[in-house]
């Protein structure tokens, strides 16, 4: 009898770690139209006075999954995101490639996935980051991915910042 309770046991914790990684993993959204999503978000930057942060991946990739983590729970980068980006997640898969905004933010995916554009509040694409650069062993840097996003925030390209 008591193996049957730990049996249950441990196939609760596995259906709630599982359901606990695919509430998560639901970061990327197949049905939205990556066009209209860079839309609204150079809106929503122009309207504050921030940069677009694009992570594009999908569900299917664990890095993907693994990055937007290490954003959310590292205090430093969640708060340089919060106070300089709209940060988006832009999705690429098989059930849907989102190709108009690929070429609209001149074919990103050629550099893996996740790959992060950053747009100014104007929408123009200033840089890609192949975000393999960012990691360090079987995670992500925290000096690396902080050096990438304090470079790229809005006060760091302006002109202003350096006369």
């Amino acid at each position: 009898m008591s193996r049957s309770v730990v049996f249950f046991v441990v196939l609760s914790l596995c259906l709630s770690s599982s359901h606990a990684f695919s509430q998560e993993a639901a970061f990327y959204n197949s049905s939205l139209d990556g066009v209209k999503q860079i839309n609204e978000s150079v809106a929503l930057a122009k309207k504050e006075n921030k940069h677009v942060l694009i992570q594009v991946g999908g569900n299917w990739c664990p890095w993907c999954i693994m990055f937007h983590r290490f954003c959310k729970d590292v205090p430093k980068t969640d708060s340089i995101i919060q106070q300089n980006y709209i940060y988006i997640p832009l999705n690429y898969s098989k059930e849907n490639k989102n190709l108009a905004a690929m070429a609209k933010l001149d074919y990103p995916q050629r550099f893996g996935f996740p790959v992060l554009v950053i747009l100014d509040k104007t929408g123009k694409r200033i840089h890609t980051q192949d975000s393999g650069l960012l990691e360090k062993g079987k995670g992500y840097d925290t000096t690396k991915v902080v050096h990438f996003l304090e470079n790229w925030t809005p006060k760091a390209v302006s002109a202003k910042t350096y006369q």
